[in-house]
C-alpha cells in the first residue's frame, strides 16, 4: 500500500484551489435516477468515491461519463434495467445508500445492500427506513439487503426525524419529490450539501421550500426533467487546507472558500489566534506570531463545528498553548487518530467521547497509520509541523476525499511526497 512521507519545518505560502464537495456530489449523483432526462454536474471532485458511485449507477443501468479531466459528470438514467444495488459495490462507500429513495420513488421498488465506509461508528439506516415507510414504502431486511417497494406509490406526509441525519434527510427529500401530495420533513438536517441538493432538484422541476432550515416542505410532482448544476465548494477540504498554515505557519489563500460554509470553524480559529480574511477569490488564512491558543471544541450538526474537521483541529491543538477539550457528539469511534498523534509526541487523553489535549511545544516525526479519511489528513497536517520525517501509511483512505493532496500541499511549500509500494 502507498504511504505519504512528510518532512516538517518551514512556513507555507501560496494559494490552493478548493474542489467541489465530495459529500454534495455523492448526493447529487443519485438524483439522476429520478428522471429519464440527462443530469450534468460541473465542479465535480476527482475522487475514488466518485468513481465508486459512477460504478454503482452504471450497475443499475444509468450512464455516467466523466469529462474535462473529471470535473464534469454527464449522467442519464433513461434506461434503468436493474433495481439491485449489490453489496460488492455498496460496501465500499456509505453514500451508496442514497440510491434507495430515488429508485423507490421512480421505479416503485429497490433492493439495496446495507452500506459500508469508514469505521467511525455504526451510522445506522433506521432513520432512512423510518422516513421512507412514512411515505408509504414497505421495507424488509433480508440477508443484509433492504428490500423496498411502494405498491401504491409514495404519498406525502409529515416526518419528524429523531436526529437531524444528513443522509436520511437527503434520501427522504429525493423520494418526496415524486410522491403524491405534500411532504414536510421536521428536524431536517441543515447542511450546505442539502441546500445544494435542493437547488439541483428545483432545477429539475421539484417544488421544495425551507432547505437550510429545520423544516423542509416538498410538493410532489409527476416527473422531473434534466438539468445542469455546479457542485458546491467542499467545506471540509476548505477547512482542512485552512488549517495547514495554522499548524505549520505562513499565509495561504483558499480559492473558492466562503465564510458561510465554515462559520463555526472560523470562530474557533479566531479564538486560537488564527487570522481569516475574506478576499475577492476566497479566504486568506494567516498564522499570527507565536503558538496558537488552546480552544474547546464540540462537534455538532451544521451550523455547528463539523465532525469531519475534528481530527484536523486536534492536530493543530496538539501544539497549542494550554489544554483543549474536544467533545465528539456525532460518531462514537472518531478519536482513532489520537494514538497516532501520541506517537508523534502529542499529549492526549481520551475518555469515551471526550479527548483532552495538553499542548506541547513541538511534535516529532514518526511512522503512523491512517484509520479513516479525516484521520489520514490530520496526520499529514501534524507532520508538516513536526521535527523530522513522518511516514503515514494506509493512505488509500485519503483518495476517497481529497484530490491531488500531495500536489496541492507541495504548491504552497510543504515537503511531501507519495511513495508507491
Amino acid at each position: 500500500m502507498d504511504s505519504i512521507v512528510v518532512t516538517g519545518g518551514g512556513e507555507l505560502r501560496g494559494e490552493i484551489p478548493i474542489a467541489g464537495a465530495k459529500n454534495a456530489c455523492l448526493t447529487l449523483m443519485p438524483a439522476t435516477l429520478l428522471s429519464e432526462e440527462p443530469l450534468t454536474l460541473t465542479n465535480a471532485p476527482r475522487l475514488s468515491d466518485i468513481k465508486t458511485m459512477t460504478e454503482l449507477l452504471a450497475s443499475l443501468g444509468a450512464e455516467a461519463t466523466s469529462m474535462q479531466d473529471g470535473q464534469v459528470l454527464a449522467m442519464s438514467s433513461h434506461d434503468i434495467n436493474n433495481h439491485v444495488a449489490d453489496y460488492d459495490i455498496v460496501r465500499k462507500m456509505r453514500a451508496s445508500n442514497l440510491v434507495l429513495g430515488p429508485m423507490l420513488a421512480r421505479l416503485g421498488h429497490a433492493v439495496v445492500s446495507l452500506p459500508g465506509g469508514c469505521a467511525i461508528g455504526a451510522r445506522p439506516m433506521d432513520l432512512h427506513i423510518f422516513g421512507l415507510e412514512k411515505l408509504g414504502a414497505e421495507i424488509e431486511l433480508k440477508d443484509g439487503y433492504l428490500h423496498a417497494k411502494a405498491p401504491r406509490g409514495l404519498k406525502g406526509t409529515e416526518i419528524e426525524l429523531a436526529f437531524a441525519s444528513v443522509g436520511a434527510t437527503e434520501n427522504i427529500l429525493m423520494a418526496a419529490t415524486l410522491a403524491k401530495g405534500t411532504t414536510i420533513i421536521r428536524n431536517a438536517a441543515r447542511e450546505p450539501e442539502i441546500v445544494d441538493l435542493a437547488d439541483c432538484l428545483r432545477k429539475m422541476g421539484a417544488q421544495i421550500d425551507g432547505d437550510g432550515t429545520t423544516e423542509i416542505v416538498i410538493q410532489g410532482v409527476d416527473r422531473l426533467h434534466g438539468a445542469t448544476h455546479p457542485v458546491v465548494t467542499d467545506r471540509i477540504e476548505l477547512g482542512t487546507y485552512m488549517l495547514a498554515p495554522a499548524i505549520a505557519g505562513g499565509e495561504v489563500e483558499c480559492l473558492g472558500g466562503r465564510i458561510d460554509l465554515v462559520k463555526s470553524f472560523v470562530e474557533k480559529l479566531d479564538a486560537a489566534g488564527i487570522q481569516v480574511e475574506e478576499t475577492a477569490r476566497g479566504l486568506k488564512v494567516t498564522r499570527k506570531n507565536g503558538r496558537v491558543s488552546a480552544v474547546d471544541v464540540t462537534t455538532e450538526p451544521f451550523p455547528g463545528f463539523p465532525t469531519d474537521l475534528q481530527a484536523q483541529m486536534m492536530a493543530m491543538l496538539c501544539t497549542a498553548e494550554g489544554t483543549s477539550v474536544l467533545h465528539e457528539t456525532i460518531f462514537e469511534n472518531r478519536f482513532m487518530h489520537a494514538p497516532e498523534l501520541t506517537r508523534m509526541g502529542a499529549n492526549i487523553e481520551v475518555h469515551g467521547g471526550t479527548a483532552t489535549v495538553h499542548g506541547v511545544k513541538k511534535l516529532k516525526g514518526a511512522p503512523v497509520m491512517a484509520t479513516d479519511l479525516r484521520a489520514s489528513v490530520s496526520l499529514i497536517l501534524a507532520g508538516m509541523a513536526a521535527e523530522g520525517e513522518t511516514v503515514v501509511s494506509r493512505v488509500y483512505h485519503l483518495d476517497r476525499g481529497y484530490e491531488k493532496v500531495v500536489r496541492k500541499l507541495s504548491s504552497i511549500g510543504a515537503k511531501i511526497e507519495r511513495i508507491k509500494e
